[in-house]
């Protein structure tokens, strides 16, 4: 293997005396070679065989554990690399490495937003320690809590809740996925708590990016840590005591391109196969695959399909009245738009065929705050087209301010579903499943220009559930109503084959 991984797209610079002095004082790479596992099946090897280090993972090593004045030379460290790179792995022998060989008294801490996030590192760690019996039978191994009798330390795994955590003294925290912490105060209790340490402790940040906002409308701290890296390793900032490493593509790079990909990845094509991103491309957001195999900080304002993939969906088709049908209904009562969307549901290996039936939409150069949707319109179109299309399977509905004409729609026959889309544990899968479909050309629309705009204005967010289509932000006019219309009828549609045959009955 060469070097061709390293270094880095950013780094920041370390004196290779204290490289030096590190692989005296500070046997890390050893001990990985020694005690290192893999602990599930992947490309890198399977369960249970020992951990090879790659020469970018020994530089990298190395330029974390150098050692300067009697103790880590950084003692704040962030490491940011695309998903499936081998980071919790490496998280986890790091930690156990701080437990074994950290001197007297240590406490090594796994950190996350989620405690399950935080418990995927430890969990490797106990792994390690009970494939070997040298280290089996030093330690004592608890659910949450490993510990070294001898030395009187301890290594434990912490929920997120930041203020429960005063009064620690950690010397070593392992940090994961700090782009999913929902604001600063967990890293910075953590980073405080060192204080007594002094350069024997450190708090490593290993993440992946995300979005450059966290909850309260600020830089995340790992985008900050990102910011912070990168005039670092240009020389705006001089700060001996922080490490930064990130592999990342440049945001203007074609996404599609595995040059692209290898790039970013410093275990392409070696612990992570390239079938996988060709396969993650066609079924994954653009945002969605930026952050997680690029390593790209995205703004949640980030368009959902990539650009002209709708369009090279448009075909011309009929509707028959014979065709079996769901419509989705996303509905206001005045800011916004109304809208019903149909989709064919798709026979054998036929695409989804969806269309506009009608649109009430304000007008803000026509229309007065007075204006409202005329309802009883509304429930008429749903009313005759499922009399004219007698194989209406459902009318899957958003039910905000509309239960009533749900209710008398339903009265009357209508296949009504409830179908809310302010559910992001239903939006999440759902944007997901419409998304592989146009990317994947399982989906042909009529061209209707309203829903072409709608869709241009939805943008997609991105959180610990996932991504999904909003507007832009709460009160903006960019109407999505049609989009998300589509998401549901699609959605439903999808599924046509689990649906029962639905009894006619309009009054």
């Amino acid at each position: 293997m060469d070097q061709s991984s390293w270094p880095p797209r950013w780094l920041t610079p370390v004196p290779e005396k204290a490289i030096e002095r590190g692989r005296k004082y500070e046997p890390i790479v050893p001990f990985v070679e020694a005690y290192g596992l893999i602990t599930k099946d992947t490309v890198a090897g399977k369960a249970g065989s020992p951990m090879k280090l790659r020469p970018w993972q020994v530089s990298l090593l190395e330029h974390m554990f150098a050692f300067e004045d009697g103790g880590w030379r950084a003692t704040s460290q962030y490491i940011s690399m695309p998903r499936k790179n081998g980071k919790s792995a490496l998280g986890s022998v790091i930690g156990v490495y701080g437990l074994i060989l950290g001197g007297g008294g240590s406490e090594v801490y796994s950190v996350a937003a989620e405690k399950e996030q935080a418990r995927i590192v430890f969990s490797d760690a106990r792994r390690i320690i009970e494939a070997s019996e040298e280290l089996s039978s030093i330690t004592k191994l608890y659910r949450d809590a490993i510990e070294l009798p001898k030395l009187n330390s301890v290594y434990r795994v912490v929920s997120a809740e930041a203020y429960s955590k005063e009064g620690l003294s950690p010397t070593l925290t392992v940090m994961d996925e700090g782009h999913a912490m929902k604001n600063r105060e967990l890293y910075d209790v953590f980073s405080l708590a060192m204080g007594a340490r002094g350069n024997l402790a450190s708090l490593i940040m290993i993440t992946t990016a995300g979005v450059k906002m966290d909850s309260t409308g600020r830089d995340s701290i790992a985008y900050t840590l990102k910011q912070y890296t990168e005039k670092v390793a240009r020389g705006e900032v001089i700060d001996p005591n922080f490490f930064g490493a990130i592999w990342e593509a440049p945001e203007d790079a074609d996404y599609k391109d595995p040059k692209t990909w290898a790039i970013a990845n410093p275990g392409f094509g070696d612990i992570n196969a390239e079938a996988d991103f060709h396969s993650a491309v066609r079924r994954t957001p653009e945002a969605e695959f930026r952050t997680k195999r690029l390593n790209n900080f995205v703004s949640s304002q980030t368009a959902w399909l990539p650009s002209g993939s709708w369009e090279a969906c448009e075909a011309e088709f009929e509707v028959s009245p014979d065709d079996e049908i769901v419509l989705g209904f996303d509905g206001s009562f005045s800011g916004d738009a109304s809208v019903i969307v149909g989709a064919v549901i798709p026979q054998e290996d036929e695409p989804v065929k969806v269309f506009l039936v009608k649109a009430w939409e304000k007008d803000l150069n026509i229309h007065d705050d007075d204006w409202r949707v005329d309802i009883a319109e509304v429930e008429q179109t749903v009313l005759d087209f499922c009399q004219s299309h007698p194989k209406v399977r459902e009318v899957a509905c958003d039910p905000f301010r509309w239960q009533r004409s749900m209710q008398a729609l339903e009265e009357q026959g209508v296949p009504i579903v409830e179908w809310p889309s302010t559910s992001a544990r239903r939006m999440v899968p759902a944007c997901a499943k419409v998304f592989d479909a146009v990317t994947e050309h399982r989906l042909i629309h009529d061209g209707n220009p309203i829903l072409a705009r709608h869709l241009g204005n939805a943008v997609t967010k991105i959180d610990n559930l996932g991504p999904r289509i909003v507007k832009d932000s709460r009160n903006s006019p960019r109407k999505i109503d049609a989009a998300v219309a589509m998401v549901l009828a699609v959605d439903r549609a999808l599924t046509g084959a689990k649906l029962e045959p639905v009894p006619q009955f309009f009054g």
